[in-house]
């Protein structure tokens, strides 16, 4: 009986600490990677990136962010140019998103709208839908792995990727 009340305790202080940072008015930044070559895309062969996230809770549970992402790529092998060789692509992406948050769990609802320019000189949009979870380690800072999809609006079957990523976020 105690252990029932201890552990139901817990939770319920678990929640109540959680839920104070998805406030309105609070602030946020995540450093982020999915460099654990968890995404697939049909053009990538290896992909390395991080990424900078700054947001704002405009009210409670939604939060506005804008990102940076840096992103390098070796393509597959049928993506080869004209010697032979392997082809890498670096980018750099910008972008502008909102999250939802429930704060019985800390599960959040994402989605990104996304600017790309690629080394090669041109250029790509995404819409990025993610959902993912904010661990909190304590009072302000989270680990936050959340799962992606990262959908071109310039060329859909060969440029948008699926994939995980893990962050660490500071709510402050």
């Amino acid at each position: 009986m105690f252990k029932k009340i201890f552990v139901g305790c817990m939770m319920a202080l678990c929640t109540l600490t959680a839920s104070a940072q998805f406030e309105g008015g609070k602030s946020y930044l995540n450093l982020s990677s999915s460099s654990l070559s968890l995404s697939y895309s049909k053009n990538d062969k290896l992909r390395f990136d991080i990424g900078a996230t700054a947001g704002v809770f405009v009210v409670d549970d939604w939060m506005f962010y804008a990102q940076a992402e840096y992103t390098h790529k070796r393509l597959t092998y049928d993506r080869l140019n004209s010697v032979g060789r392997k082809v890498h692509q670096d980018e750099l992406l910008f972008g502008v998103g909102g999250r939802y948050y429930i704060e019985q769990n800390g599960i959040y609802l994402g989605l990104a709208a996304q600017y790309a320019h690629h080394e090669q000189s041109y250029d790509n949009f995404y819409l990025t839908p993610e959902i993912g979870y904010a661990f909190f380690i304590n009072q302000y800072l989270t680990i936050e792995p959340a799962v992606y999809y990262q959908m071109s609006l310039n060329d859909f079957s060969d440029a948008s990727t699926v994939g995980f990523k893990l962050g660490v976020g500071f709510y402050f």
